[in-house]
């Protein structure tokens, strides 16, 4: 390090490493055990803790730590316990797939001679966990996947077949969206060939390229396999704009536009229906006053602004990628903006606690203690679109809830007299500033119980006038 060179303080760390990317995409396919030479603590976290402490990794039987040591990463290496688990295994019907940690490439584990010679049928996958994130582990680990076990025939494309690339272990909402765009495809009337490598096997790696179009779930991973496969690819989409763009395009790719045009009339006049119920009532007032932030994987921060802030036209402060965002600056920016709305993780909702902000919270990426398995929560396609807003109009009336003038048992301050608290002009400025950073249609009631308290507080010190600094004490 340079001299004068100062060491940079991460906070809170968005994302894992490329070894537990990789264990969550080797671990979702049925034929495959995963040998991790990693210390046992690695397989307690993936099953139970980090990434998304939630169920959305579940118990992994078809995964196997080495358990490293001190005593094999101090001097003897790992390759003895590799070669007494393989024998403990035995042969478990499963492809076995060795898989590199942290730990073990820091002594510098590197088993392929010794598979070679002597387990020529396991696979060695060196992660690069010290040096790439949990995504661009997944995306190395499919394309890897793709290069090992591909069968090199040329491609037999199965017409009106569609094969989704993406869902892993780990990944958030992953059943519901991908329930939403199993949903689009089939209503274009075509079929699902396969939803790689969740629900796949590694068999089924050579049959991708023979898929009519290739699906890609997420913008963090998985383009390096639909490329690979040499099919074209469509992004999973977001909101109004792209839903209608992917089914008219997975109708001109597969030669079924007739069919793709009768769906989107249907879903314009079906799933839709509630959209555009909320957009002409009174609640579609609110939307241009509506102010939200996200901090989420890039697929979600960009399709929460583009179909939100775009097409919903509310006030979208910012959105990050929690993969390059800087938390430090992300905590400042929150309590800069105050937004109505946040969309994040569970370090976003710690941050609004320790600011005592009252933004709305709404789960939309890991880490995070939430649980997503059921199918009816989407942030994709035209049923997520409807899931968001109603998600945030319940949220607008619950808002309004808060606010109403509602005595409670235990309150026992009375209110100072009518007419004997003043206010100076500059406590009436703070008020103003303050009152602007409350949600819009509670601006009155929050201004009117903002005033009270202030009064109230005057009065308990004996003033007749509210300054200020009164003010500050109640933010």
């Amino acid at each position: 390090m340079s001299q004068g060179a100062m060491t940079k303080t991460i906070r809170d760390e968005s994302t894992a490493s490329a070894y537990w990317g990789a264990v969550n995409t080797f671990a979702s396919l049925e034929d495959v055990h995963v040998l991790a030479d990693a210390p046992v603590g690695c397989y307690n976290l993936v099953g139970a803790a980090v990434i998304d402490y939630t169920d959305a990794v579940p118990y992994l039987e078809n995964f196997t730590p080495t358990s490293l040591t001190e005593r094999e990463i101090s001097s003897s290496g790992s390759s003895d316990t590799v070669i007494d688990i393989l024998e403990k295994l035995g042969d478990t019907g499963k492809q076995i797939i060795l898989v590199s940690s942290a730990e073990s490439e820091m002594i510098g584990s590197d088993h392929e001679n010794m598979l070679r010679q002597r387990y020529p049928d396991v696979r060695f996958f060196s992660s690069n966990s010290l040096g790439d994130n949990e995504w661009k582990g997944r995306d190395r680990a499919l394309g890897w996947l793709y290069k090992t076990f591909d069968d090199s025939k040329a491609p037999e494309v199965a017409a009106g077949t569609v094969s989704i690339i993406g869902p892993t272990y780990g990944c958030f909402n992953s059943p519901s969206d991908l329930a939403e765009i199993q949903r689009l495809v089939r209503g274009c009337g075509l079929t699902i060939h396969h939803v790689y490598p969740w629900k796949s096997r590694l068999s089924d790696i050579s049959s991708l390229k023979h898929s009519d179009v290739i699906v890609l779930m997420y913008k963090e991973f998985g383009e390096t396999l639909a490329e690979l496969t040499g099919r074209p690819v469509l992004q999973a989409p977001f909101g109004l704009k792209e839903t209608e763009r992917f089914i008219r395009q997975l109708g001109e790719l597969t030669g079924n536009a007739a069919m793709s045009e009768a769906f989107l009339k249907e879903e314009k006049q079906g799933t839709l229906q509630p959209l555009w119920d909320l957009w002409r009532g009174p609640q579609s007032e609110w939307f241009p006053t509506i102010r939200f932030g996200v901090a989420a994987d890039r697929t979600y921060a960009e399709g929460l602004a583009a179909f939100l802030g775009d097409e919903m036209g509310m006030q979208c402060l910012f959105s990050h990628d929690s993969v390059t965002i800087d938390n430090s600056a992300l905590r400042e920016e929150l309590e800069a903006t105050r937004p109505q709305f946040m969309f994040g993780r569970i370090v976003d909702k710690i941050y609004l606690s320790e600011l005592d902000a009252q933004t709305r919270f709404i789960p939309a990426g890991f880490p995070g203690p939430i649980v997503r398995r059921a199918l009816g929560t989407p942030f994709m396609g035209h049923s997520g679109a409807v899931y968001l807003i109603q998600e945030i109009v319940n949220t607008l009336y619950d808002t309004l809830f808060t606010f109403l003038p509602i005595t409670k048992k235990t309150e026992q301050e009375a209110p100072p007299p009518p007419g004997t608290i003043s206010w100076t002009k500059e406590a009436n400025a703070v008020l103003e500033a303050i009152v602007a950073k409350a949600p819009f249609i509670s601006q009155i009631s929050f201004g009117r119980e903002l005033k009270k308290k202030a009064e109230t507080l005057a009065a308990s010190q004996g003033k007749d006038t509210v300054t200020p600094d009164l003010l500050e004490k109640l933010k």
